[in-house]
């Protein structure tokens, strides 16, 4: 493991996208959108929505990654279950920029952008969903 980096801090393993989180949420649609505006996400792939507007798939690419939504099927075992224990992390250079974009979009800002002890800019917000982001610019983003 590298150690010190200028700025005294730990050295962060590269991020690998061979890992993506699959979210259920309450109007995969709707979010979708949100997520366009907010983060910049691309709709890679969306099953049309069902007679209630319901979605069992879609995939957005968001800063070079894959995310993909659907809504619940309680009727088929698959209930709505509020998100706890889980933060989707987005590793950017332009942290303001993105955090500005997310904030006039309308999430809901946790803990603000803040230069923190292992010498990354990070904040989290939460959107209209309830999916708990974060943001890291890495202390070598310019």
């Amino acid at each position: 493991m590298d150690t010190a980096t200028e700025t005294g801090a730990t050295k962060m393993p590269p991020v690998k996208n061979g890992l993506l989180p699959y979210v259920t949420v309450d109007g995969a649609l709707k979010a979708a959108e949100f997520y366009k505006r907010a983060f910049g996400a691309e709709e890679a792939f969306v099953v049309p929505p069902d007679e209630n507007g319901r979605t069992m798939h879609v995939h957005l690419y968001i800063n070079g990654s894959s995310l993909m939504l659907c809504d619940a099927y309680p009727e088929h075992g698959h209930p709505f279950e509020k998100h706890q224990g889980f933060t989707l992390q987005l590793v950017i250079d332009d942290i303001d920029f993105w955090w500005g974009r997310a904030v006039t979009a309308g999430a809901e800002v946790i803990l603000p952008v803040q230069l923190m002890f292992w010498g990354d800019r990070y904040g989290q917000l939460r959107d209209p969903f309830g999916v708990l982001w974060a943001m890291n610019a890495p202390a070598n983003a310019s």
